[in-house]
């Protein structure tokens, strides 16, 4: 079986050339993953989540706010039961945070998906 010759900065078709200019060589799920959420309490309840209409987002462009991940919580089909279907993302100073929802966005990365839906909060500041 011929062996199919690759280069280290090779993009599949349909990732942007945006991450080799960010210095990514590779593919990427998130744009970083961080710890804890950088910007300011936003009290925002569930209903008032709820309020805000879910649009698509590119997991590339998205920052956590959890650096752990609970695997039984990833594999279970019920994980949205008690919870919003969608996404929560907060945008603050040009950056995407997800709030709440990194199983749903890892689950879409595992179904090779590059959008994720959810509700996004403009946060000032």
């Amino acid at each position: 079986m011929p062996r199919r010759s690759s280069s280290p900065t090779a993009h599949p078709p349909d990732q942007p050339e945006r991450l080799e200019r960010a210095g990514y060589s590779h593919c990427v799920i998130f744009k970083r993953v961080g710890e804890g959420r950088p910007y300011p309490d936003h009290g925002l309840t569930a209903g008032e989540w709820a309020s805000f209409a879910p649009r698509q987002v590119r997991l590339d462009e998205l920052v956590t706010t959890k650096d752990t991940l609970f695997l039984a919580a990833l594999l279970d089909e019920d994980s949205t039961f008690y919870g919003d279907l969608f996404a929560h993302v907060v945008e603050w100073r040009g950056e995407y945070y997800l709030e709440d929802g990194l199983h749903r966005a890892l689950r879409a990365a595992l179904q090779q998906r590059h959008v994720l839906h959810a509700r996004v909060y403009s946060l000032a500041g």
